[in-house]
Formats: structure tokens, C-alpha cells, sequence
């Protein structure tokens, strides 16, 4: 046993380390997955955002609409946070707009007024 590691001690030092492998090589798969999220998961996030944010501003008087929570109504005020939603006959309650999910009919007033700028175009 002795012989043996004096005999290989001295080539084990004189052996030549591997050559480390370049930054770029070893972050790649890392920038790889963060380009992947990016166009799986972020990109679409801020586009949906963006599609309720412009969803939200859009809403008028008069359209009918469902909320996250499934309450199907018409709008019959709105206010600069909120919205006064008519659900029933003398029943109305007032939500968030960032509660709204979907516009189902617009006012035919908002309506009109798309059209005739459609028209105009």
C-alpha cells in the first residue's frame, strides 16, 4: 500500500487539471429557462392584464355584464372605483370594477357610438 502511493502520488500532481468549462456554456440552460418562462408565463400575464384593464375603462351604463363571482347583471351607474350593478328589480348592489369578468351586451348607446366610428373610418 505504501508503494503504491508513493509510486502515483507524484503523477496524480504532475496530472493536468480539466479545463473548466466557459461562463457562457454554464449559464446558457439557466438564460434558456428564463426565456422560456418569459413566453409561457409572463408575456401572456401582461397581456390578459392588459386586455381587462382596457375591458374595465370601457365599461358604460347600460351593459350587461358577469362578475368573477358569476353575478350576472346591468350597470346602472359608474362610479370612479366602483360600479352600481342592477341584478334584480329594486335590487342593486355596488362592486369593484376589477370584479367585472365580462361584457356581454354593451349599451346599445356604447354601441352606436362604435359603429358610427367604425363607419366614420
Amino acid at each position: 500500500m505504501h508503494f503504491l502511493s508513493t509510486a502515483l502520488l507524484p503523477l496524480l500532481l504532475q496530472a493536468t487539471p480539466a479545463q473548466a468549462p466557459s461562463p457562457i456554456t454554464q449559464f446558457a440552460p439557466l438564460i434558456f429557462i428564463g426565456v422560456i418562462f418569459y413566453f409561457l408565463l409572463i408575456r401572456p400575464q401582461q397581456k390578459q392584464r392588459k386586455e381587462q384593464k382596457k375591458l374595465i375603462t370601457a365599461l358604460k351604463t347600460g351593459d350587461k355584464v358577469v362578475t368573477t363571482g358569476g353575478i350576472h347583471g346591468m350597470i346602472s351607474n359608474v362610479k370612479e372605483r366602483t360600479v352600481l350593478l342592477k341584478v334584480a328589480d329594486n335590487v342593486k348592489i355596488e362592486i369593484d370594477k376589477a370584479s367585472v369578468a365580462i361584457v356581454l351586451e354593451p349599451s346599445k348607446d356604447s354601441a352606436a357610438v362604435e359603429g358610427s366610428e367604425s363607419s366614420a373610418a
